[in-house]
C-alpha cells in the first residue's frame, strides 16, 4: 500500500500563541496522540509539518516531523514556498490562510468576522483576507469552521456551497491538567480582591469597553477587571480603554497563570459581539469559573444552559448579569456545575478526529 502524505501548514508556529494558534497545536498533538494509539494508520499516512525558519515553540511529538523549508516567512513563505514543498500530498491549513496556487488541500476558516466586522480590521489586513476568501473556495477541497453560526456566516459572504463546507467543534482539554501558579495573583496585588475577569486580544469587537463602561453601574466600587491577552495589535483599530484603578491590563499569561486567574476570579464575563466559537468561556468553565457571555452569534451554540447571558450592545444589562452572579453564592455554583458538564462536550481528539475524517475523504475522492 501506497504511504499517502499529508502535509500541515505549519506558519503559525512562528506567530504568538491565541486562540487560532491554540487550535492548531490541539488539533496537531491530538492527531499525534491518534497515531500512537493506532487510531490513524502511521503506516498508511504520514504527517510531516512543514514550517518556516524563526519558529517559537517545540510541540514535543512523537509521530509527527516538523521540517523547516524555504527561505521567506510570513504570506511570502506560505504563497509562494509552501505550495512547492507540499506538492506531492495534501494541504493541511488550520489557521485561516492557505496558498491561492495550491488546489490539494483543505483549510479551516475560524469566522467570517473580517466581512461582518471590518471595521475593526486595519485596510491592509481586511482587503487580504477578503481578497484570499473569494479565492480559496475555489482552491480548497474542503472547509472546516467552528459552528454553525460560522458555517452560516462563511456561505452568505464568500463563494462556498454548503455541501463544501463542514463543523467541527473545538475542545477544551488543553487547561484541564494545567497547575496553577498562584504567583500571579501577587505580582498584580490580586491576592485578597475581587476581580473579573476578561481575556482575549484587543479587537473592539470583543468589547472590552462594555465591560468598562459596565463599571459605572456596579454598585461594588472595590471590584476590579482583569484583562488578560496582548495589549495591542496593529491590525485591530484603536480600542479606548480609560485609565482606572479599577481595570489591570496583565497582558499575555503563561497557561498556569491564566488557569490561576479562572480560578480565583468572581466570574469571567465575554461580552463578544461577534464570535465563531468562542474558546474563552470553555477555558473558564473548565476552571470552575461562572461564566457570562453575550447572546450573539455562536455562544449560545456552544455554551447552552451553562451562562448567564447578557446584552453586549447594554452596558447596563452587562452590570445587572455581573451583580447577580457577585450576590448569589447558589447560582455561582450553579454556574460551575453546569460549566464543568458543558466542557465535557467538548474534545480536541474527537475534533482531530473528525478533521482526519475529511482528509480521508478528500484523499480518497
Amino acid at each position: 500500500m501506497k504511504k499517502k502524505y499529508i502535509y500541515i501548514n505549519g506558519r503559525f508556529m512562528t506567530q504568538t500563541i491565541t486562540g487560532v494558534q491554540r487550535y492548531a497545536i490541539e488539533v496537531i498533538r491530538s492527531l499525534d496522540w491518534l497515531l500512537s494509539k493506532g487510531d490513524i494508520n502511521g503506516k498508511q499516512y504520514k504527517f510531516i509539518i512543514l514550517a518556516p525558519q524563526n519558529t517559537k515553540y517545540n510541540l514535543n511529538l512523537n509521530n509527527i516531523s516538523v521540517q523547516v523549508v524555504g527561505r521567506l516567512n510570513s504570506h511570502l513563505w506560505e504563497q509562494i514556498e509552501l505550495p512547492f514543498f507540499s506538492s506531492n500530498g495534501l494541504l493541511v491549513n488550520l489557521c485561516n490562510t492557505a496558498p491561492m496556487f495550491s488546489g490539494y488541500q483543505i483549510l479551516t476558516i475560524h469566522d467570517a468576522s473580517v466581512s461582518a466586522n471590518k471595521n475593526n480590521y486595519s485596510f491592509l489586513f481586511k482587503f487580504w483576507y477578503q481578497f484570499l476568501y473569494r479565492i480559496l473556495p475555489f482552491r480548497t477541497k474542503k472547509i472546516v469552521t467552528d459552528s454553525n453560526f460560522s458555517k452560516d456566516e462563511l456561505i452568505k459572504y464568500y463563494p462556498i456551497k454548503e455541501e463544501k463546507i463542514k463543523t467541527i467543534y473545538l475542545g477544551t482539554e488543553h487547561l484541564k491538567p494545567v497547575k496553577s501558579n498562584n504567583e500571579i495573583l501577587q505580582k498584580f496585588n490580586l491576592g485578597n480582591t475581587t476581580y473579573i475577569l476578561a481575556v482575549s486580544n484587543m479587537n473592539p469587537n470583543k468589547n472590552f469597553s462594555g465591560i468598562i463602561t459596565a463599571l459605572n453601574y456596579i454598585k461594588n466600587q472595590d471590584l476590579q477587571v482583569v484583562i488578560v491577552g496582548p495589549k495591542d495589535n496593529p491590525i485591530y483599530s484603536e480600542v479606548d480603554l480609560n485609565s482606572s484603578l479599577r481595570i489591570n491590563l496583565v497582558g499575555y499569561v503563561s497557561d498556569e497563570e491564566l488557569s490561576t486567574l479562572y480560578k480565583n476570579a468572581a466570574c469571567f464575563v465575554y461580552p463578544s459581539f461577534y464570535e465563531g466559537f468562542g474558546l474563552p468561556p470553555l477555558e473558564a468553565m473548565v476552571n470552575g469559573c461562572p461564566v457570562i457571555v453575550s447572546n450573539k452569534a455562536s455562544l449560545p451554540e456552544v455554551l447552552g444552559d451553562a451562562a448567564i447571558y447578557c446584552d453586549p450592545y447594554e452596558p447596563k444589562d452587562i452590570a445587572e448579569k455581573i451583580e447577580q452572579v457577585l450576590n448569589d453564592e447558589n447560582l455561582r455554583n450553579e454556574l460551575k456545575i453546569k460549566g464543568l458538564e458543558r466542557v465535557n462536550i467538548y474534545s480536541w481528539e474527537r475534533c482531530a478526529l473528525e478533521i482526519f475524517k475529511v482528509m480521508m475523504e478528500v484523499m480518497d475522492s
